[in-house]
């Protein structure tokens, strides 16, 4: 999954995509270095980030998906409300990327089982001005877990066909990098794979990846510095069975899946090989 932040305050490359015009050539050019699908977001959820209104949010994302499904390019939207979902699903996207799992609009749910379209369900405590207080575990894999299948639950009580719905772990929302959060969850991703629902892993750039490659002074790697480390998160996590990784650099992740599949299918069958 590549991203298209269009927006004008995204942690790692805000404003670069602002411009639709950008944002579609964005788009066309991820799916040429082997993204499956392209993620279409107007809202930066970004630590300390505010909300943006939904007529803006609609502005910044309905042009980019419709052009972008017009090149048969694969587009799923990144939205936490239940019209913008709809709209956007209506132009086109074939994917519904909630990173709130339908606790910042009751209405998402309902257009999601109205639509048919897949479901991703993010772990999420509450919004970017605040969430990092919300950061508080006795064990974080258990209680992301658990909090996730409360919401499909939820989301299942909605009408929502279970076999839509996709499980994000949240890395780096009300997830702390100094209390190990995002780390525990990425070494025990097994926990949310034996849910029996596809997962997706959005590591890439985070945080917590720039305090761990911090210069001697403590100052965090640059956002864009951390691609290489978000490529090892993703030969990790599609070694171990991740449905999906979000990212911002494709290809580079893309090899990096194909060489995680040729592992597994080996693995799998003693007598196969890569080229099989």
């Amino acid at each position: 999954m590549g991203v298209v932040n269009v927006t004008p305050d995204s942690f790692s490359d805000g404003g670069a995509w602002f411009d639709a015009d950008k944002a579609i050539r964005r788009g066309i050019d991820l799916v040429a270095e082997g993204a499956d699908v392209v993620d279409v977001g107007g809202e930066s959820t970004r630590p300390g980030a505010q909300r943006v209104s939904e007529e803006e949010e609609l502005r910044r994302v309905v042009p980019v998906i419709e052009a972008l499904s017009a090149e048969g390019v694969p587009v799923s939207v990144d939205t936490m409300r239940a019209e913008v979902a709809e709209a956007a699903v209506a132009a086109g996207a074939r994917l519904v990327n909630d990173v709130s799992g339908g606790l910042a609009d009751p209405g998402m749910a309902r257009v999601v089982a109205a639509t048919g379209v897949p479901y991703v369900v993010m772990h999420w405590r509450g919004h970017s001005h605040d969430m990092q207080t919300r950061a508080v575990y006795d064990d974080v894999v258990r209680e992301v877990r658990d909090e996730l299948l409360g919401r499909v639950d939820a989301i299942l009580h909605a009408g929502v066909d279970p076999s839509m719905i996709v499980l994000d772990p949240g890395l780096g929302f009300a997830k702390r990098p100094d209390a190990g959060h995002n780390w525990q969850l990425i070494a025990r991703l097994d926990a949310l794979l034996e849910t029996g629902y596809p997962v997706l892993v959005g590591a890439s750039r985070k945080r917590f990846l720039g305090r761990l490659l911090a210069a001697e002074d403590g100052t965090p790697r640059s956002f864009t510095d951390c691609d290489d480390a978000t490529v090892a998160i993703t030969s990790l996590v599609a070694a171990a069975g991740a449905w999906c990784v979000r990212v911002h650099r494709v290809r580079p992740n893309a090899d990096a899946v194909r060489v995680a599949a040729a592992v597994r299918a080996v693995s799998a069958d003693d007598t196969g090989s890569p080229e099989q």
